[in-house]
């Protein structure tokens, strides 16, 4: 170590000094990175820190007084305190306000301004009713989006609320005591024992069989044994499992492990690509408006003043000018539709409210419908994949081969006796306990509630997975603990535990019986009948070990028979267990073999063996009774949920901190792993340049021995989210290093590059994860899935979407609603579009003609505004169809509108054009009314809305099926729109008096204008007809269903069809003719 750095960590009257400061942190630093426990041990050892003492020299702290408190305030200012401020939650107006960063609804406030003030100008009496119209639709969508936000924001709080105010035991000035997390400093000496969370990164100065929990940091299930000489560091964010110790805190706060991780979820992610095509939507609207505006001022002007026709002699160039421009404005009004952001929020929180139910708590309304356009998942493996519960997946018991044990239909078919010695030994020879329990975890939706009856773990996963084994139909739910109580451990004359050790990778333990005749050793007694009331009972002690598979082989000569009996362990048995243990292993599982040694105290005294004597005189000739294969499984409906978002177009990947060989194994069990798919760990990963990345990218499915920075750089490199933008970010991302030269070899890259290697468009990703690890990259992604049950409390702040009850296949239900909005959105476009085209077409015609506009002030209220509510709530409310499924996700910049919705709403926007156009010209003689009268302008009035109500049954389709009926009676919201839809015209017509400007009509007049609008629906089936498909350039992912191509059938049946559409229109002509005479 440094001269110079020795000591350096001042008294209270000493000055600190920045280099000297950043050279200490840069030590620190270099034993603390992440997944780089070699590295960090090695940097340890090495001259220049000088191992354990020589840390705790450069840090002025004694391993057994600890600091001096006289420098906390020091050490605080010099490495920071041992906490990160936290964001403060949104008020209601806040969220209220932030509802307006919307470009529609931005143009909708500037629209109703202008609206407003030339409104009032040219009539003052009802002029203000069409901008206050416009403004109360604003507040409506920002209302409800601003509540749908509120509302979830505290249903997440009630969810992730922690105790923050914790106390933890420190050593200063050779004293115990209690202080709070917050107040840490880095030369701390900290002390936890089972149980306790770590609070901060540390390296281990005392310890007494020390475990750790590290799988919410590095993904790895299997319980970590923390030794000085071989893994000595502690990371903040796990849990100590067993045993106690003591450590030096080197980093807290922002510079721990946990706090770099918490750092990352502080940047906010762009727009979500609905957001992105509605902006790029309300844009194109806008533009269209105002050239279609400008263009009608433009030829109303020139009518002015070149044709010059009688009917404008009398009106000044000024006024007409004045009347061109609210026109103008008018169709600028009409044009925008203000019903779209009020339809996109009413489906997301329709869609929220249902998932729920799902067990899907959505945090952000927007991840509902991203959700639905993923193209890449990238999942974590353990407690994500698999269930994070160490389980006997399958074994040989007393030579009894059973392959299914995971999953125990009944107990094993062995004898009483050869059962007995098992249970026994699994029983005794194990420290861990599980603990059955049933509780409510979440109460976000008290009617839905969500039920985790898993039992709880104390201690190590290994033992328990046989535990576990033993309590269920499998061992006739044996009561280990009555067994243990039975065997009196720990108590005068009782039996002896030797535990498990790394070193020697297997446990004893010595239990004594009490037989009436001693002499059968092999038959034991059940723990219920033990008793120590009968003095003429001898003693006999049996050894019970367990450890490593192949190890408790070597020490074995005889093996247990299904009979309970022993057989003698002969070459070709010997072979066939050593080749299972290899088969065992191929598969990623881990090899636990139980073994026993009758009449031990005949070789020596139990009361006082020590663990070395068991290990020379007893732990050999044992008879070999169990081999088990141990894995973390994977739940039970990963295969099926993978294999459907695959079938959708999308690409599951595999991100996790466990070894290759096991992650690759489950991968393949998942299906996530391919024949062609690349398979590689983080040191690998990490040393790719951008453009090697992508290179690999389309075959990468699994990412191994991958810290979090590397799944954080993954996920940025597949979406162009949170990618450097510039020099400066670039530099913030790689401290040290040179822009010029290195920004083309360092991962994750930088957003011109990025956008020049794929033209700007990345992909839409979801990120699954349960663990402190798996937040940076939650937050980074297009939709962060965390696990409700197993998942830490930062993984569920960072996430969008809490899978409540950690179902993998909620991805599959995520993804479905999330099509299903995204399509209800587009339906609605389709149905807004169309109203919106024939609107603002009618009124440039009826300008350029000389009519004023035909559907005045409050007629326009009732359809675009009412009509577009009522269109929201029957098209943003259909449930979803699982045929959703069987079609790639869209890309991000596909067009919201496709190229079939064109087809639809041109063909239907034509015919109720040409409808508009001919009873404006014909309407009054065929109707037998004056023209231009609020009677000939309501029969106009009336068959455009029925047009409307009609078409809504063909909007429920957005592609080329025609079944305008199908699932009608799954949409009660729909039909209570039409219902209501029909009764209010009905109502809007007859009584709407001189405040609509409309005239009654009568039954017939009714039944014709509806029936012109009901047109519309036969005419939905032959528009379909007209072939026009998808773009494929505008879906992404991989796989999918192929479209069917439409068969000649149909091209027969349109021709067959044609003449009775004929007859309709002949018949309601003849109905008109009837009524003029």
């Amino acid at each position: 170590m440094s001269p110079k750095l020795r000591g350096s960590i001042p008294h209270s009257d000493s000055v600190v000094v920045d280099e000297e400061s950043a050279a200490i942190k840069e030590l620190l630093a270099s034993i603390n990175q992440a997944q780089s426990l070699e590295e960090n041990l090695r940097n340890l050892q090495s001259g220049t820190i000088g191992g354990v003492a020589g840390l705790l020299q450069l840090l002025k702290t004694d391993a057994d007084k600890g600091i001096d408190e006289s420098t906390v305030e020091q050490r605080r200012s010099q490495f920071g305190c041992n906490s990160l401020p936290a964001a403060p939650r949104k008020t209601f107006w806040q969220l209220f306000v932030d509802s307006f960063d919307d470009a529609t609804l931005q143009i909708l406030i500037v629209a109703a301004i202008v609206s407003l003030a030339i409104g009032i100008y040219d009539d003052p009496t009802t002029g203000y009713v069409e901008g206050l119209a416009i403004l109360a639709a604003v507040l409506i969508v920002s209302v409800v989006t601003a509540v749908n936000d509120y509302q979830k924001e505290l249903q997440f709080r009630e969810l992730s609320q922690a105790n923050d105010d914790v106390d933890v035991l420190v050593i200063r000035n050779g004293h115990a005591k209690q202080i709070n997390v917050d107040n840490i400093v880095v030369g701390d000496v900290v002390c936890i024992e089972a149980g306790d969370s770590i609070p901060c990164d540390g390296v281990l100065l005392a310890y007494d069989g020390l475990e750790v929990d590290e799988s919410a940091l590095t993904g790895e299930p299997i319980d970590v044994e923390k030794c000085s000489k071989q893994d000595p560091f502690l990371l903040s964010g796990c849990t100590a499992t067993a045993g106690s110790g003591q450590f030096l805190a080197i980093a807290v706060g922002k510079d721990s492990q946990w706090g770099v991780i918490k750092s990352h979820l502080e940047k906010e992610q762009e727009e979500t690509p609905l957001q992105e095509k509605l902006d790029d939507m309300a844009a194109m609207i806008g533009y269209v408006g105002m050239v279609a505006a400008a263009a009608t001022f433009v030829a109303m002007m020139c009518i002015k003043l070149f044709v010059k026709p009688d009917y404008l002699a009398d009106v000044s160039t000024f006024h007409h000018a004045l009347d061109a421009f609210i026109i103008g404005v008018t169709i600028v009004v009409v044009a925008v539709p203000e019903g779209l952001p009020l339809a996109v929020t009413i489906s997301l929180a329709f869609s929220t409210k249902k998932m729920l139910a799902d067990q899907n708590l959505i945090r952000h309304l927007a991840a509902c419908e991203t959700m639905g356009n993923a193209t890449n998942i990238c999942s974590d493996k353990t407690g994500t994949l698999t269930e994070n519960r160490m389980t006997v997946v399958k074994g040989v018991f007393a030579n009894q081969t059973d392959v299914n044990t995971a999953n125990p239909s009944g107990p094993i078919h062995i004898s009483k006796q050869a059962k007995e010695i098992i249970l026994q030994g699994v029983a005794c020879c194990s420290t861990a306990r599980v603990v059955a329990q049933e509780h409510v975890e979440s109460a976000i939706d008290p009617e839905h509630p969500v039920i985790d009856s898993r039992p709880t773990v104390i201690g190590n996963k290994t033992e328990a997975a046989l535990l576990i084994l033993t309590q269920s139909e499998w061992g006739d739910c044996d009561d280990a603990d009555a067994r243990r109580a039975a065997a009196r451990f720990g108590k005068p004359g009782g039996s002896r535990l030797f535990p498990f050790s790394s070193a020697r990778k297997r446990m004893s333990v010595l239990v004594v019986n009490e037989h009436e005749d001693s002499s059968d050793a092999a038959r034991l007694s059940s723990p219920q009948r033990v008793t120590r009331s009968n003095a003429k009972h001898e003693l006999s002690w049996t050894l019970y070990h367990k450890g490593a598979a192949e190890t408790v082989l070597e020490s074995c000569t005889t093996f247990l028979d299904t009979d309970g009996s022993q057989q003698v362990m002969t070459a070709s048995k010997r072979k066939q267990f050593e080749k299972l243990i290899t088969e065992y292993a191929s598969e990623a599982l881990r090899c636990v073999a139980v073994a026993h040694r009758n009449n031990v105290q005949t070789l020596l005294d139990p009361t006082t063996a020590t663990v070395e004597d068991c290990a020379a005189k007893l732990e050999n000739n044992m008879c070999f009774d169990a081999l088990v294969g141990i894995a973390d499984p994977l739940r039970a409906d990963v295969i099926d949920a993978v294999a459907t978002c695959q079938n959708a177009g999308i690409f599951v990947r595999m991100v996790t901190g466990d070894n290759l060989d096991t992650a690759n194994a489950i991968a393949k069990q998942a299906g996530i792993l391919t024949k062609d798919g690349i398979s590689m760990t983080g040191d690998v990963f990490r040393k790719l340049t951008p453009a090697q990345l992508d290179e690999v990218l389309p075959r990468l499915q699994v990412l191994a021995r991958s810290s979090p920075e590397d799944k954080h750089m993954l996920v940025q490199r597949l979406n162009g989210g949170l990618m450097p933008k510039n020099e400066q970010e670039w530099l913030e991302a790689h401290p040290g290093k040179d822009y010029a030269t290195q920004r083309d070899l360092l991962l994750p890259g930088y957003k011109e590059e990025w956008a020049l290697s794929r033209h700007g468009v990345g992909e839409v990703v979801g990120v699954t994860g349960d663990g402190t690890n798996d937040g940076p990259a939650l937050k980074a992604a297009d939709v962060g899935l965390s696990m409700g049950l197993s998942g830490t409390d930062v993984a569920k702040k960072a996430s969008d979407i809490i899978i409540m009850d950690d179902n993998f296949a909620s991805i599959v239900k995520a993804v479905l609603w999330g099509r299903s909005v995204f399509d209800n959105i587009r339906k609605f476009l389709q149905f807004q579009l169309t109203v919106n085209i024939v609107a603002l077409t009618i009124t440039f015609l009826s300008a350029i003609a000389g009519y004023k506009p035909p559907l005045n002030a409050v007629m326009m209220l009732w359809v675009n505004l009412i009509m577009d509510t009522m269109g929201a709530l029957a098209l943003g409310t259909e449930p979803p169809r699982m045929e959703l499924l069987d079609r790639r996700p869209y890309r991000r910049d596909a067009s919201l509108v496709s190229r079939p919705m064109w087809r639809n709403i041109f063909v239907q926007a034509t015919y109720q054009l040409a409808l508009l156009v001919f009873l404006l010209n014909k309407g009054p003689v065929m109707f037998n009314c004056e023209d231009g009268s609020s009677h000939h302008f309501t029969i106009l009035f009336n068959a455009f809305v029925f047009c409307q109500v009609f078409n809504e049954f063909n909007a429920r389709e957005i592609g080329d099926v025609f079944d305008p009926l199908r699932s009608l009676d799954k949409s009660r919201m729909f039909l209570m729109v039409i219902a209501f839809t029909v009764i209010a015209q009905w109502c809007i017509v007859e009584y709407g008096g001189d405040f609509t400007q409309t005239y009654p009509l009568t039954f017939d007049e009714w039944k014709i204008t509806a029936s012109l609008g009901a047109i519309s629906l036969p005419l939905g089936w032959f528009m379909r007809q007209i072939p026009v498909q998808e773009d494929p350039e505008s879906f992404a992912g991989v796989g999918g269903k192929k479209v069917r191509k439409r068969k000649n059938v149909l091209r027969i049946l349109l021709l067959a069809l044609a003449p009775v559409l004929v007859a309709i229109i002949y018949q309601l002509y003849w109905e008109v003719e009837e009524l003029k005479h």
